[in-house]
């Protein structure tokens, strides 16, 4: 109808609601596309400069103000766990946190080495440097473990304790056995007269075991994460900026690049990390 009644005024808001239907379509295909288990929980963000001196710790500094600049943006809240500064400028190492809706499902589209190409501010020759950084994120868990032990779960024998107690012993079954069905966890005591006794004593027993193996699921969780980084090197970057003696940033993953290097060390960092999961969930 605005067609046929060369209605500009009305063909420009439906330009714009088009424009902003679109960019919430694209919202809501990546939130789909979040569905790991820790996708949704705060993320933990480790950046360390690698060798090159004060010129790669100050490219460390560069990336740490970048994703703080795209946090912000995000509206996700940042705190500073570890900071250690370089010798003359920049950053040997920072740790931080980024608090918010499915900040590690996002950020960690940013493991890996960063690379950077410039003229040195900090080499009197006036030499072009390259240096590197790795960025290494993790999902903050969630170091207090709840267990939860339903009844359906558990089989409770009762049988007579053996061993010293003379006629109590013998004649009363207050020796308990609680099998802990989806893990065939058993744990069993028999050193108090009381059968009650004796279930409280083994479902504390129980609760401690379920409880430390939760937690080697977590650490070695951590761990193979950890063991996933690779070497602060050449070959390994997943990103590359260059600001001499053009100026580019391109992702080496799925080959996105943009001219406006400015913007992308201002924390404009959407479409790499965009790119990046679309490029993951195909694969």
């Amino acid at each position: 109808m605005a067609v046929e009644e060369e209605d500009l005024t009305v063909l420009e808001e439906l330009r714009k609601d088009l424009q902003k239907t679109e960019q919430e379509i694209d919202k809501f295909a990546l939130k789909l596309m979040l569905n790991d288990k820790d996708d949704h929980v705060n993320a933990i963000v480790s950046i360390n400069a690698g060798a090159g001196g004060t010129e790669a710790q100050d490219w460390s500094e560069m990336l740490f103000r970048m994703y703080l600049r795209w946090c912000d943006e995000k509206g996700y809240k940042t705190d500073i766990i570890d900071f250690q500064p370089g010798d003359e400028a920049g950053i040997k190492s920072v740790t931080f946190t980024a608090k918010g809706e499915y900040a590690f499902g996002y950020m960690k589209t940013e493991n890996g080495v960063h690379r950077l190409v410039r003229i040195s501010p900090f080499n009197a020759n006036g030499k072009r440097q390259t240096s590197f950084a790795s960025v290494f994120v993790y999902p903050e868990l969630e170091r207090e473990i709840e267990i939860d032990i339903q009844d359906k779960d558990l089989r409770i024998d009762v049988f007579r304790a053996s061993g010293s107690g003379g006629q109590h012993v013998n004649k009363t079954s207050s020796a308990v056995r609680i099998t802990h069905l989806p893990t065939k966890i058993a744990v069993q005591c028999q050193q108090e007269k009381s059968q009650h006794r004796n279930k409280e004593i083994a479902m504390s027993v129980l609760k401690s075991r379920l409880y430390q193996m939760e937690k080697n699921k977590q650490d070695q969780k951590l761990q193979e994460l950890h063991d996933g980084k690779d070497d602060i090197a050449w070959g390994s970057q997943i990103r590359s900026y260059i600001l001499h003696p053009y100026q580019m940033v391109k992702d080496h993953r799925t080959e996105v690049e943009t001219g406006n290097t400015q913007a992308v060390l201002n924390g404009d960092i959407d479409r790499f990390i965009d790119a990046a999961l679309f490029n993951e969930k195909n694969e």
